[in-house]
């Protein structure tokens, strides 16, 4: 490496960035007439257009030649026409696009950059801006610069662009003060920082290793972290090993920190919890948010069944051996011995659960309730997690169905309007895919549930718990519980001729699938896991299309057991794109780090926002992209539940590409035609409920691409462990409420 150098130029183009450190690849034009020049290193918010000048070393790579390793750099505004037109035509000020840019330095010449510093109100000279749009292009520049100096200070502590815009969002002037004074304030409260990236701005900032405030943070990291995982709570051994391995401190120090953290309100609690099996007590260590739920969603449950008021008082008198030859002439089908018990328990307890696998006729049970219910002139109010089961809920029952979500009315911030003091008016409340709740949402829902109502739970326990934290519909399966529950078994005649029904029983019980003489269910063997991968792409975006006329984007989806690898859904996702929606000149599209969204994607959710759309847009949650516009920096997606949600460039981390999805994202939705890869690669993951949880989400087609082994291990693994959650006990009454 060289002395140290200065070079000043123009940003002409990123051609790679990594959103996680910064580390950039760009072209600069140093204006002597030569061929671009290759900087690279961190370039963190710097954007094409923008005069930069940059300290560093000069280095000769093998491949590329001669480049610039930036260690810092400063943004010199430019001072040409020419600079002016690309640095404000780059998209950097919301509201200013290439052919604003264009009027306004035509208008203002080299004068441009000071009169929107100082006199933006002028910005109305120029023809085609009216005043609202100048107000805005004000505006935006100044948070650009106070933004730009958060993000000096935060280049300076390694801290990502995308990162340091959310810190401003959050925390607007105090940014810097903040960053510097409780960085560990920023893991909890800014989406997309984690412990990691919170302790290395700490280190920065000079706190010490062994500071009690990074011991507290490293603590409720590792429990958050568990909670990610679906644990409700972690033994107390367990988290301190955990985060002794985290934070490389003394056990000692962990431990004081601990007890501190149980002292706090708002820290953790400590509860003694019967251990797993029956075995030895365990102290239990929640987040308090989930300590909170737990008891609340135990002793709701229990308010329900032992109420004594009834919403629907007909159905304890009812004459079953009338109303059952009836029901059958509305549905024009009998009830098996095992629907018919479910019909009755649904209408005469207040909290039941049906559960059972594809074909056992679940949901023509479900349609029998809700008949049946309103045949007596009851309110029924049917829901689901997602907006996919709450349309195929409401196509079921020919009565309206809604997300949970929107049936309580979620508000920013997550309260919902109706809970235990407002609650819902509705006599029967139906929920389906109930594997999917998990205890924050299972919490809200039974809350809004009135004394009196009854609530049918209806869900495949053998499916993939849910995504948050719990394992609810399987606690409340739980032997010796108080919940009344029905488990159908029988697989119904019309559904032992579907392939897909018959595979996921064989699956479910430890057989092989069948794998040939099916119309409706296929294996392409590749042992290869990259080839596999591209073989994935071909069957999804070539193959199901060309034989069954399915639409790549609308009917068939890609579920991959992992998400990273060579047939990972990370990867898969890129080559879907560039096979169903390829670059065009005339498509407009946006780069984010190594992805691009371009209209016409299929895209999904990555983290709950409660404050987007009418009530909140969840994780999960499905869309295409219907419009992008570059002068307004924001794009649009039309999610499942026919919702247009607008996003700011700035807020497209929390979207990513759906043409593959990883099978735990899948729960709840259906699909005509589905895609699994499953190779040696995703060895680790394979478990049987995850490939049946992949192939009940089929209604008509399953292709397995990979190998007969990776499937034979799939098939004989049976997940290892229960999820940590004291839910069953709560409700049987072997923990007692009040001994933490």
């Amino acid at each position: 490496m060289s002395n140290p150098a200065v070079l000043e130029g123009v940003l002409e183009r990123i051609t790679y960035s990594n959103e996680e450190n910064g580390y950039t690849v760009a072209r600069v034009d140093t204006g002597r007439g030569a061929d671009l020049l290759t900087v690279v290193g961190s370039l963190l918010g710097a954007q094409p257009g923008e005069s930069l000048r940059m300290e560093g070393r000069w280095a000769s790579h093998p491949q590329y030649g001669k480049q610039f390793t930036v260690e810092n750099y400063t943004t010199v505004l430019p001072a040409t026409i020419q600079g002016i037109r690309r640095y404000l035509g780059s998209g950097l000020i919301k509201g200013i696009g290439p052919r604003i840019a264009e009027r306004i330095v035509e208008h203002f010449g080299v004068d441009t950059l000071e009169i929107i510093e100082k006199e933006p109100k002028r910005l109305v000279e120029v023809p085609g801006l009216g005043p609202k749009r100048t107000k805005l292009i004000g505006a935006a520049w100044e948070e650009q610069k106070a933004i730009k100096e958060v993000m000096i200070f935060l280049q300076g502590v390694g801290v990502s662009t995308s990162i340091a815009v959310r810190i401003y969002k959050k925390y607007g002037d105090a940014s810097i003060s903040v960053v510097k004074n409780e960085p560990y304030r920023l893991a909890a409260d800014v989406w997309g920082i984690g412990f990691l990236t919170a302790d290395r701005i700490a280190q920065a900032v000079g706190i010490p290793h062994d500071s009690p405030d990074r011991a507290k943070a490293g603590l409720q990291y590792a429990l958050s972290q568990s909670t990610d995982q679906g644990h409700c709570f972690l033994p107390e051994e367990q988290l301190i090993s955990d985060a002794v391995k985290l934070l490389q401190v003394d056990t000692g120090l962990v431990i004081d920190c601990l007890a501190e953290l149980a002292a706090e309100e708002e820290g953790v609690v400590r509860e003694k919890v019967p251990g797993p099996d029956g075995g030895e007590p365990v102290t239990a260590v929640y987040l308090v948010p989930f300590h909170r739920a737990e008891l609340s969603l135990s002793a709701q449950l229990l308010r329900l069944l032992r109420a004594a008021e009834d919403r629907m008082p007909a159905f304890q008198e009812v004459v079953w051996e009338k109303a059952l030859p009836w029901l059958a002439s509305r549905t024009g089908a009998e009830l098996a011995p095992e629907q018919e018990a479910a019909v009755r328990l649904a209408l005469t307890r207040k909290v039941a659960v049906l559960t059972g696998g594809p074909g056992c006729g679940k949901s023509f049970t479900v349609r029998s309730i809700v008949e049946l219910a309103r045949a007596k002139k009851a309110k029924v109010v049917l829901a689901a997690p997602t907006g996919r089961a709450a349309k195929r809920l409401a196509e079921l029952t020919g009565a309206e169905a809604s997300t949970v979500h929107r049936l309580l009315e979620l508000k920013p911030g997550g309260d919902a309007a109706y809970d235990r003091d407002r609650p819902l008016d509705a006599d029967l409340v139906v929920v389906d895919e109930a594997s999917m709740l998990d205890l924050l949402l299972a919490n809200k829902l039974v809350k809004a549930v009135a004394p009196g109502a009854h609530l049918l739970l209806v869900g495949d326990v053998d499916q993939l718990p849910s995504v948050g934290a719990g394992e609810v519909l399987r606690d409340l399966l739980a032997e010796g519980g108080p919940v009344p529950q029905v488990r159908l078994t029988r697989i119904f005649r019309q559904a032992q001729q579907s392939g897909v029904v018959t595979n996921a029983h064989r699956i479910n019980s430890g057989v092989q699938p069948i794998t040939q003489g099916l119309s409706d269910f296929f294996l392409f063997v590749e042992d290869e896991t990259e080839e596999a991968g591209k073989l994935t792409v071909d069957v999804a975006a070539r193959r199901i299309p060309a034989t069954f006329g399915l639409d790549p984007r609308r009917d068939i989806q890609v579920l991959a057991p992992m998400h990273r690898g060579p047939a990972g859904a990370g990867t898969l996702n890129g080559l879907l794109q560039q096979a169903i929606t390829p670059a065009r000149p005339d498509l407009p599209e946006k780069r984010l780090g190594g992805r691009v969204f371009r209209v016409g994607d299929k895209v999904t959710q990555i983290r709950n926002n409660y404050d987007k759309g009418q009530n909140g847009v969840f994780n999960g949650t499905v869309g295409v992209v219907t419009s992008l516009n570059t002068d307004d920096q924001c794009l649009t997606v039309r999610t499942d539940e026919d919702e247009e949600v607008p996003y700011d460039f700035d807020e497209l981390d929390e979207l990513a590409h759906a043409y593959a999805v990883t099978i735990h994202r899948s729960q709840g939705s259906e699909y005509p035609a589905v895609v699994i890869p499953v190779t040696t690669g995703a060895w680790m993951m394979l478990q049987r409920n995850l490939l049946y949880t992949a192939v009940t989400r089929a209604k008509k087609l399953v292709v397995l691409v990979g190998s007969r082994k990776a499937i034979g291990q799939a098939v004989r693994t049976v997940s290892a462990g229960r999820r940590c959650t004291a839910l069953d006990h709560r409700l049987s009454g072997s923990l007692r409420a009040g001994n933490s």
